[in-house]
C-alpha cells in the first residue's frame, strides 16, 4: 500500500519509512508528486495534521499520513505548541532554530517551573474523506535548561533536558533519540492502529 507522507521534510521521511517498514507500506513524500505544502491555521497538533493529511490525500487520489509536532512549555501556557517551527517570527525576530531557542530562552527568564513536552500528532487517512480518520499522539517529557548543550538533533533539542536519561535531546545519538522521541512513540500507536484498523501488516 502506498501511503503518501505529507511532508517535505527528508529526515522525518526517512525517519518514518524505517518505523513502518513492518507494515510493507511504501511511503512518498509529497513533494515527489509535486503536491505542495498545506496551510496549517489550527491552533492544536492533531487539527493542523489531519488537514495536512487530507490535503495530501486530495491531491494524490489515496492514502496519507500527516505528521505535526512541537515543543510545549507549561509556564507559557503550552506555547510555542503549534506555531514552534515560526515561534521567532511572533516577535520580530527571523524564523530559525536559533532565534527560537533564543526566544525562549528569554521568555523563561527568571521562571522556576520549566517543565516541558515534545509532542507529535500522526494521522493518516485512507482517503480526503476518509470518516475515521487515526490518530496517534506521543508526548515526550523534560524540561528546558537554560543553556544549549549539545550538537546533534534540531530544533529545540540543545534545551530540551530529558531527566529519565540524565541528558539533552540533542546529547543523544540518532539511533537513541528514535527509540524514545515522541515521533516514535506515535509511530508505534500509529502502527497498532493500522493493523486492527486498516488490517496491515
Amino acid at each position: 500500500m502506498r501511503l503518501v507522507l505529507a511532508s517535505n521534510n527528508a529526515k522525518k521521511l526517512v525517519e518514518l519509512q524505517a518505523l513502518f517498514a513492518p507494515l510493507g507500506l511504501e511511503l512518498v513524500a509529497q513533494g515527489a508528486l509535486g503536491i505542495p505544502e498545506a496551510e496549517e491555521p489550527h491552533v492544536t497538533f492533531v487539527e493542523n495534521a489531519l488537514a495536512k493529511a487530507r490535503h495530501a490525500a486530495q491531491a494524490a487520489g489515496g492514502a496519507a499520513i500527516a505528521d505535526d509536532s512541537g515543543i510545549s512549555v507549561d509556564a507559557l501556557g503550552g506555547a510555542p505548541g503549534v506555531l514552534s517551527a515560526r515561534y521567532a517570527t511572533l516577535f520580530g525576530r527571523p524564523k530559525g532554530d536559533a532565534e527560537n531557542n533564543s526566544v525562549l530562552l528569554e521568555k523563561l527568564q527568571g521562571v522556576a517551573d520549566r517543565r516541558a513536552r515534545f509532542v507529535c500528532a500522526l494521522v493518516a487517512v485512507r482517503s480526503a474523506d476518509d470518516p475515521e480518520p487515526l490518530v496517534a499522539m506521543g508526548r515526550w517529557e523534560g524540561e528546558v535548561i537554560s543553556e544549549l548543550r549539545g550538537e546533534g538533533g534540531f530544533g529545540y533539542d540543545p534545551l530540551m533536558f530529558i531527566p529519565a536519561l540524565g541528558r539533552t535531546v540533542a546529547e543523544l545519538g540518532a539511533e537513541e533519540k528514535n527509540r524514545c522521541s515522541h515521533r516514535a512513540l506515535a509511530a508505534v500507536q500509529m502502527q497498532q492502529l493500522m493493523r486492527e484498523v486498516w488490517h496491515l501488516g
